[in-house]
């Protein structure tokens, strides 16, 4: 769950997320995972055309985009996603079954708030990638 302040209030509301990867026993695996631990998985795609499609018309809060599609690449797309009208709030976070390490520069160049290992991917993960972001009024992260 997501805190979230209205006035003097803060409240708890559920993490809509889209998962990209083009393997579909991982988007299977991850929408599990994570529905489990209480992120609202709101569509898994495996193209980046359809990637694009689905957050133009669900509006996710975060969009989790493995680094290689295919034939395409995640940072491509982590860089068209955070430029659709009306998206400007969502946050991308770049998953890999890769270590940061090897590509550190390109996630650092990106317009991704983070970067998880698929092997370190959760609730609390994303969460603490979020709150990062949220306490440094934007940004990236790592976990």
């Amino acid at each position: 769950m997501w805190r979230e302040r209205v006035g003097a209030y803060v409240h708890f509301v559920a993490v809509h997320s889209l998962i990209v990867d083009d393997n579909a026993s991982f988007l299977d695996a991850a929408r599990g995972l994570l529905e489990k631990g209480g992120v609202r998985v709101v569509a898994t795609t495996s193209t980046s055309e359809q990637a694009l499609h689905a957050a133009t018309r669900l509006r996710p809060d975060l969009a989790l985009v493995d680094i290689f599609l295919g034939e395409e690449s995640g940072f491509d797309l982590a860089r068209r996603l955070t430029e659709l009208p009306g998206l400007d709030q969502l946050a991308v976070i770049l998953i890999s079954t890769y270590a940061e390490g090897d590509f550190a520069d390109l996630i650092a160049a990106s317009p991704a708030i983070g970067f998880l290992s698929k092997s370190e991917l959760s609730e609390s993960a994303i969460l603490e990638i979020l709150g990062r972001r949220d306490a440094k009024g934007g940004g990236q992260a790592a976990v």
